[in-house]
């Protein structure tokens, strides 16, 4: 991923993305998560290290997990067949936008789909739909 300096991904949720075919200029718009939260059973012992007080004890806590972010190469089908085809050497993944909630990540992956004309028919690109409910399909 192609991003600028001083880039910390602790400091973001996610980000939206760009991944550009360098042979014909095909494009893929797209958001994806830094992190995700798992929902992880407490041991024995870090149950008794709860002090006593009101209410029932959490059995549970949340853990912060990294996803498979730095070798993502998106949803789309066609997109993942020629990466596989050509190779990762001829495609460029850059970071448009770096995001801190949930609603940034849709609004802004939405916004750049829009600016580029992602679905409209004739536009070199390989998203098929806008949020699953616009369609390029739907537009001829």
């Amino acid at each position: 991923w192609n991003y600028w300096d001083n880039y910390n991904p602790e400091d973001y949720l996610g980000f939206v993305y760009k991944i550009t075919n360098l042979t014909n200029g095909k494009f893929y718009i797209g958001k994806k998560y830094f992190w995700y939260n798992i929902k992880k059973k407490l041991t024995k012992k870090q149950l008794a290290e709860i002090p006593a007080g009101p209410g029932r004890k959490p059995t549970h806590e949340i853990v912060k997990v990294e996803t498979d972010w730095k070798t993502y190469w998106g949803s789309s089908k066609e997109l993942l067949k020629d990466v596989k085809e050509l190779g990762v050497e001829h495609f460029e993944c850059i970071i448009l936008k770096p995001c801190v909630t949930k609603k940034q990540l849709t609004y802004f992956e939405m916004h750049y789909q829009c600016i580029n004309e992602c679905i409209i028919p004739g536009t070199n690109t390989y998203n098929e739909n806008i949020l699953g409910k616009f369609f390029g399909k739907d537009l001829v």
